[in-house]
């Protein structure tokens, strides 16, 4: 492990000395080796002048990662109250630069934390809520209120992120929200030896940079489309778009072949297939 000049103990001593067990029920996996959190500090940009938004502190490997690369001041979003105390003793070494809410990262009001400053959110982030927090943050108001998403998931859900018709296994739904709203790309894998405790999957930095002006969609329209695709993903769209009505007409007016199946259509063909439905519903 990688010593860290920042005049904190060393992360396992943090952990013994406020007894921080992983807990599987939050989904905690630590990250203690500082090369590995510099580095993903340094993936989310240069961080002077910002505020940057982190659920899932835990100890505070990646915080002190984060202050140490320039933030101005971390938001560190921590459910786990165990975890409180270590992150005051980072606070009372960078005065005035780290916040910390205890609270549930999934009832959060991100717009009104990253108000009046460019703000990143970077995370490594719960397995267990990860593809929930994503979500919500790709359904904010665009364009939304963070500069760049740099986030961690398992490598099964980054290839999700990230996929295109290309990736006919990995291209789903989760691809298509954040392919239409972002442009997004896998930085690096971790192996499960990265953690403590290990988990049983490699894991991915994802980095989501928000398009500046996403092509013309109703959000709700588009995850009503995808959603009644993706359902029946083998069958071809003719077949699984059935619940939506009028769908046939918006087939021709999109230019999608109603025998293609859902993973071949791109971004642009669903954008175009949803703003059908809604100029036939008026």
């Amino acid at each position: 492990m990688a010593a860290f000049e920042d005049g904190l103990p060393p992360l396992r001593e943090v952990i013994r000395a406020h007894g921080l067990a992983a807990l599987k029920s939050l989904g905690q996996n630590f990250l203690l080796d500082f090369n590995i959190t510099a580095k993903i500090a340094r993936e989310a940009g240069p961080l002077e002048g910002r505020r940057v938004i982190e659920v899932g502190p835990g100890p505070g490997g990646l915080t002190r990662a984060l202050l140490a690369a320039g933030a101005a001041e971390v938001v560190a979003i921590e459910r786990d109250r165990r975890c409180i105390a270590a992150l005051e003793e980072i606070a009372a070494r960078y005065p005035g630069r780290l916040r910390i809410v205890e609270g549930d990262a999934l009832k959060a009001d991100y717009e009104a934390l990253a108000r009046g400053t460019p703000t990143r959110i970077v995370s490594n982030l719960p397995y267990n809520i990860g593809t929930e927090l994503l979500i919500g943050w790709l359904r904010l108001p665009w364009p939304p209120a963070w500069e760049s998403l740099t986030l961690m998931f398992q490598r099964e859900v980054a290839r999700r992120i990230v996929a295109t018709p290309a990736e006919v296994s990995d291209y789903g739904r989760l691809g298509i929200l954040a392919g239409w709203r972002t442009e997004a790309h896998i930085a690096f894998d971790l192996p499960p030896a990265a953690f403590t405790p290990p988990p049983k999957v490699t894991s991915s930095v994802v980095t989501l940079r928000p398009r500046a002006k996403p092509l013309a969609c109703r959000l709700e329209r588009l995850e009503q489309v995808t959603a009644a695709a993706f359902n029946q993903r083998r069958k071809m769209l003719r077949q699984s778009l059935k619940s939506l009505e009028g769908f046939e007409a918006a087939l021709a007016i999109a230019g999608i072949d109603p025998t293609a199946r859902p993973e071949t259509v791109p971004v642009a063909g669903f954008v175009a297939l949803a703003n059908a439905l809604d100029a036939q519903r008026g």
